[in-house]
């Protein structure tokens, strides 16, 4: 008797994701990883931190996809998810954040055309630095915002508008 195994090629997305990835899922990685990390890169100033806190959110959103896929924002569920992991990782490591220039997977810049607004960025404090990136970036309302990063909406808007300390950069 031989033994004849049959082999199946499994798609890209399939080795990526795992076998048992719900199609639900697949639909949301492809469509929100990248605006994911863009986000996350343009917060963190580096783009391989970003990469890293994506990927650990896309993770966990694969592992709590029942619950997270009833999110009214799954993707603000991974933002927050992703931010909350570099916050962590950089207080473990205390690592220094330096320079501004990011680049997408393409290899894309992702550095804001205006070099003032990039300066005016970098100058921000990483949440408040999150709350601009989500209501201008993403184009999120500020109930958005406050929903993503677990604060009032108040908070959310005076993080946009307060100064970290003297005058705020975002407001020259």
């Amino acid at each position: 008797m031989t033994n004849t195994a049959v082999t199946t090629e499994e798609p890209a997305s399939q080795q990526v994701l795992g076998t048992l990835a719900p199609r639900e899922f697949e639909d949301f990685y492809r469509a929100r990883r990248e605006q994911v990390f863009r986000g996350l890169a343009l917060t963190l100033r580096d783009r391989d931190l970003a990469a890293d806190a994506t990927d650990e959110a896309m993770a966990r959103a694969y592992q709590h996809w029942r619950s997270v896929s009833s999110y009214n924002n799954p993707e603000g569920w991974a933002y927050r998810v992703g931010l909350n992991w570099a916050r962590s990782r950089m207080r473990r490591t205390k690592r220094e954040v330096r320079g501004f220039r990011i680049d997408d997977q393409a290899g894309r810049e992702i550095v804001p055309a205006d070099p003032s607004l990039a300066a005016a960025l970098a100058e921000l404090p990483l949440q408040q630095r999150a709350v601009v990136v989500l209501r201008f970036y993403f184009d999120w309302s500020t109930e958005q915002v406050a929903k993503a990063l677990e604060c009032q909406k108040a908070p959310s808007r005076a993080a946009c508008l307060a100064p970290s300390s003297g005058s705020s950069p975002m407001r020259r």
